[in-house]
């Protein structure tokens, strides 16, 4: 398979226009690529979505750009959007995936499913009842009609369980922290300074100076845990509070702009554009199922 065959532009699988969506797959006794009765081995793909799959039981290996990651009962494994995916091996999996769009991932929590990925974590025993409760009740949301409170439920739902599985990943991480998780933690302090800073400052050095490091360092810590610079990132946490503001507000295209921290609305129409394709008016339109005039 071709580079160009699992780039962004043409990924295989999509939750709906606009990234905002959710669904929750129930898995029950999986078979993937064993002797036997089993469905095949899919070819390696990229989502347009994040995916979160919870193994009640059963075991197994999923790829994540090309490399090995074990599926194992009692865990959540994370896949964030764009790696290429696929499930190698499974026998008898039960559980879950839970796949989700940007719009429904808390700033904070990005950390978590950015970068090479592959983290998969154990979840206490006396938790894994709450766990199952949360994705059935997102599994419910996902199902019923939507209505005005529909995407705050489901954002509050995914977010709880992502707390969960934060505190899980640093209960189960030992005092002798490997070498190569120093770059994971900077970006995680990085996403938690963002989040709280992004709609005033959108310049990389005054994230460096916050946290205190040379902005050379931090550069090449965001570029081995996500593979994308500062700018980049600062523009992706911007860019996204302006797509939802678009998706779940009235609000119009200069009040959002000022909000974000542009002082200039056509500066801000423009930078939109650059990201997504289409003016901010015409992004409006399109996840709210309407025919826009303005590109």
């Amino acid at each position: 398979m071709s580079p160009d065959d699992l780039s962004l532009d043409r990924l295989a699988d999509r939750l709906g226009d606009g990234g905002g969506a959710l669904q929750v797959v129930q898995l029950e006794g999986l078979r993937v690529g064993v002797p036997g009765d089993a469905d095949p081995v899919r070819e390696p793909h990229r989502h347009d979505y994040h995916e979160l799959i919870w193994v009640r039981s059963g075991t197994g290996v999923h790829l994540l750009d090309g490399e090995p990651f074990a599926l194992a009962p009692g865990s959540v494994a994370l896949v964030g959007r764009g790696q290429v995916h696929t499930v190698q091996r499974s026998e008898e999996l039960s559980g879950a995936a839970v796949r989700f769009g940007d719009e429904l991932l808390s700033g904070r929590m990005a950390w978590l499913l950015a970068g090479r990925g592959g983290r998969t974590v154990p979840v206490p025993p006396g938790e894994t009842p709450h766990l199952e409760a949360a994705i059935a009740a997102l599994a419910a949301e996902a199902r019923r009609p939507p209505d005005e409170r529909t995407a705050r439920l489901e954002h509050h739902l995914l977010t709880a369980i992502l707390l969960w599985i934060e505190r899980w990943y640093d209960a189960a991480r030992t005092e002798d922290r490997p070498a190569d998780d120093a770059p994971a933690e900077l970006h995680r302090r990085f996403a938690r300074q963002l989040e709280q800073d992004f709609a005033r400052h959108h310049d990389a050095g005054h994230y460096a100076n916050a946290l205190r490091v040379p902005a050379a360092t931090l550069s090449r810590a965001l570029a081995e845990a996500t593979g994308r610079t500062t700018k980049e990132l600062i523009l992706d946490r911007v860019m996204l509070e302006a797509a939802r503001l678009l998706r779940f507000t009235d609000r119009t295209v200069g009040e959002i702009a000022f909000a974000i921290g542009f002082t200039d609305p056509l500066y801000f129409s423009r930078a939109f554009k650059r990201r997504h394709g289409v003016s901010p008016l015409a992004y409006r339109d399109g996840v709210r199922g309407r025919k826009s005039m303005d590109t």
